[in-house]
């Protein structure tokens, strides 16, 4: 069994982990007609909206209640009240997700209540509003948990309870916070191409994939609608991917009784074919060809390049449930995972990934721990080590921002392993020593016996 080594430093150096406030930011801009709302300081939000900004390259709606020292010490229900009233004045969202930050939490304010009197108290100003609370302390967990929170409070808030006439063809996705633009646009054509309608919770290849409005937008301009979200236990199957979705999934099965499969990760042919095979009983209709053709060049792209891959040793430090997902993709090409880094120790699946053991840490265990690894993997605040110690960066994860086209980088399925295989082994050849007689022949400098020092043959 792995084993789990905890933090043991009292402070960061190169920060690996982004905050569960930016987490809920993430889910609720995967909703259309949304704004994030962070409860708490001015500098809470800057941060986490350079983060987005520089990740995406895009415009990226997020407000804050601008609490100061006077609020700090009596209480932000005021501004809170005054923020959303006011963004629902100038945006006009349909959806505000309030996501608090460690300041009103360790005060120890009640949101929740909060937020019921303010409703109360508007109830004509904020028709046509939903107003939801994920509480999300800068101070536990990471991006994973605000991510999985923000999801299950709207489910929570929005979504009808009670059994629901079920929609056969229905299908209800909540994909884990690891998965790219491309993953999950790319996982909804799969899903169509069975003859299934997915409803994709949150869903931010329509709101964060680049595109262009015809017009200024204030609040995300793609996404799942309020409205779906509110029909999604109409749903016939719902689908789970990552094990920091397994919460949303339950609240969801509680209120409606949606039945859900999860699925740990969707990167390599055993865990691809898995999925397929639930898409294929669920809607009746058999593989259809172009994704059984998808399949037939990962199994190519396995045999071409599983000897780049062959005893190399990787370096991971990453959220979680991606550090399953890439530790497995590793070890199934034949890697060895010499090192591997999270952020939290809060995930069970911590406790599946290939590894002897997962430090709890930063980026400074890892440069630390990855001396002698082949490949560096993890974000791009990881460029530094990998000068350093001369190893090659694999880019992924949160934030990129010294690189552009991150977030439409494919990742999962048939089409996704294949392209990781082909990106990876490019690094290995574009990183190859040129052998030196030493390497090709170890015995070169072997001390040679006496006996055969005196020998007429070795005389020179």
């Amino acid at each position: 069994m792995v084993r789990i080594l905890r933090k043991i430093k009292s402070a960061a150096v190169n920060p690996l982990k982004s905050s569960q406030p930016l987490g809920a930011a993430f889910a609720f801009l995967g909703v259309e007609g949304a704004m994030p709302l962070f409860h708490g300081s001015q500098g809470c939000t800057s941060f986490a909206l350079v983060l987005f900004v520089r990740h995406f390259k895009e415009a990226i709606p997020l407000q804050t209640t601008a609490m100061d020292e006077v609020a700090t010490i009596l209480g932000g229900a005021d501004h809170l009240e005054e923020a959303i009233l006011n963004l629902k004045t100038r945006t006009k969202p349909k959806l505000i997700g309030v996501c608090t930050t460690a300041l009103v939490e360790t005060r120890g304010e009640d949101c929740a209540s909060d937020i019921a009197n303010v409703k109360l108290k508007h109830v004509e100003e904020l028709a046509g509003t939903e107003v939801v609370l994920a509480n999300t302390p800068d101070f536990d967990g990471a991006i994973e948990e605000g991510w999985a929170k923000a999801v299950a409070a709207m489910i929570e808030g929005i979504t009808r309870s009670g059994e629901r006439t079920r929609q056969p063809k229905k299908i209800a996705i909540l994909p884990g916070c690891n998965l790219t633009v491309a993953d999950v646009e790319h996982l909804r054509d799969m899903v169509e191409s069975f003859g299934l309608k997915p409803v994709i919770l949150p869903d931010v290849s329509g709101s964060l994939d680049g595109t262009v409005p015809d017009r200024w937008v204030t609040t995300t301009y793609g996404g799942t609608s309020v409205e779906e979200i509110r029909e999604l236990g109409t749903a016939a199957q719902c689908i789970v991917i990552g094990e920091h979705m397994r919460h949303p999934a339950k609240t969801l099965h509680g209120l409606t009784g949606v039945p859900y499969a999860v699925f740990q990760s969707l990167t390599g042919l055993k865990a691809v074919d898995r999925f397929v095979s639930l898409l294929s009983a669920v809607s009746g209709a058999a593989v259809p060809a172009r994704v059984r053709r998808h399949r037939a060049q990962l199994e190519d792209a396995l045999l071409d390049g599983h000897f780049h891959f062959g005893g190399k040793k990787i370096a991971i430090a990453a959220e979680p449930d991606q550090l399953y997902q890439l530790a497995t993709f590793f070890t199934g090409m034949g890697c060895d995972i010499a090192a591997a880094v999270t952020t939290t120790d809060m995930s069970k699946i911590l406790q599946k990934v290939p590894a002897e053991w997962v430090q709890i840490g930063d980026l400074g265990d890892l440069e630390a721990l990855a001396a002698g690894a082949d490949l560096l993997v993890t974000h791009s605040h990881g460029r530094q080590a990998s000068r350093r110690l001369g190893i090659p960066l694999m880019r992924v994860g949160f934030p990129i921002f010294d690189r552009l086209g991150s977030q439409h980088k494919l990742t999962i399925l048939y089409r996704g392993t294949r392209d990781l295989i082909f990106d990876v082994a490019n690094i290995f050849q574009a990183n190859q020593h040129a052998p030196t007689p030493e390497a090709l022949d170890p015995f070169r400098k072997r001390e040679m016996p006496d006996e055969l020092r005196s020998s007429p043959l070795t005389r020179h």
